[in-house]
């Protein structure tokens, strides 16, 4: 059987180891850049941008920033010696102020706190001066030192030193009934001491009811508040109370 050749009407075939001149080449085809193929042109060279002098120059710019400071702070420097002295100065004039203010307050404080006592005492109010706390008014009517013996000779108490008897007027000011005692009534000497009433001891007082009576309002009572104080003491303020939660008021002995 006779091999037949493809018909190819006559067109020529591709043929990679041909070149376009019919040469044939064989192995790895040459470059393009050596056949004058038409490439794109190179972009233009660009020169890069210089430098700033200063940062060109680093040396001689931090020597010159160095110079430029000595020479503010020499400026500066030469006309600082008044505002030193002004400032020295004033700061000697404060010191001495408050060396003043405080000895002023180191006198203020060295006070005796009698002195603080008697003035406080001259804001209080006197015998026979109402005054009030919450729904009561009290009036302190008289002070008896001295007694040595409470009730008569068949019923009575002695004194472990004197009986201070305070002779009080108490008078409901409020709407509603309320109860006098005399356990949470405070006297003061003159030592600045605190006593509370002896209630046993009032008890031998006749017609003496003040230490536990409810009064309604608008009525009042007079009784005696008995204290044992030492021999000598002397009463010089007496703080009353409406009740045990109340602030109470202060009530001159002395005046």
């Amino acid at each position: 059987m006779n091999d037949q050749q493809p018909m190819n009407n006559g067109a020529p075939q591709y043929n990679p180891n041909h070149n376009t001149n019919g040469q044939q080449w064989h192995g790895q085809q040459p470059s393009p850049y050596g056949q004058g193929g038409n490439l794109p042109p190179a972009p233009p060279y660009a020169n890069p941008p210089k430098k700033n002098w200063f940062l060109r120059h680093k040396v001689l710019t931090g020597l010159g920033a160095l110079v430029l400071l000595g020479a503010m702070a020499s400026a500066l420097g030469g006309g600082g010696g008044k505002g030193t002295d002004a400032a020295t100065s004033q700061t000697s004039t404060s010191s001495s102020t408050s060396q003043e203010s405080s000895a002023g307050s180191s006198q203020a404080a060295a006070e005796p706190s009698q002195t603080k006592a008697e003035k406080q005492e001259k804001k209080d109010a006197g015998l026979n001066t109402p005054v009030r706390d919450g729904k009561f008014e009290f009036t302190v009517t008289k002070v008896q030192p001295g007694v040595k013996q409470i009730g008569d000779e068949y019923l009575n108490q002695q004194a472990q030193g004197q009986f201070v008897l305070i002779t009080v007027t108490v008078k409901n000011i409020g709407d509603k009934p309320q109860t006098m005692f005399d356990s949470i009534q405070k006297l003061t000497d003159d030592q600045g001491r605190s006593f509370s009433p002896d209630s046993a001891a009032a008890i031998y007082l006749k017609n003496n009811d003040i230490w536990m009576k409810e009064i309604n309002p608008g009525n009042t009572l007079t009784g005696t508040l008995v204290y044992d104080m030492p021999a000598g003491a002397k009463a010089t303020k007496l703080e009353l109370h409406d009740s045990m939660f109340s602030g109470g008021t202060t009530v001159s002995l002395t005046k």
